[in-house]
């Protein structure tokens, strides 16, 4: 990802960060996003630009974005550790 801040309409520091992913994950990752009510868009170039306003959607971008990029393992990994209570 690679951030470039500047200014909304609101006056709150928002970033613009190009996702790095292979196109044939961009459409589901922009859908996703968008279900979630978070500004993004594809580029000609293939990359996928996407609106950070706060970190709640950084983490929701992340959220998504690992969901298509993880193996298998990764996800089960993942999900495992969520599940243990300490």
């Amino acid at each position: 990802m690679y951030p470039t801040s500047y200014q909304n309409s609101s006056s709150i520091a928002a970033v613009a960060v190009t996702v790095d992913v292979s196109r044939i994950d961009r459409w589901p990752i922009y859908h996703r996003l968008q279900e979630l009510m978070i500004p993004c868009w594809c580029l000609e170039d293939g990359s996928l630009k996407v609106e950070v306003n706060d970190s709640i959607a950084a983490m929701l971008v992340r959220s998504v974005v690992h969901q298509f990029v993880a193996s298998r393992q990764e996800l089960l990994k993942w999900l495992e550790n969520c599940w243990q209570v300490e």
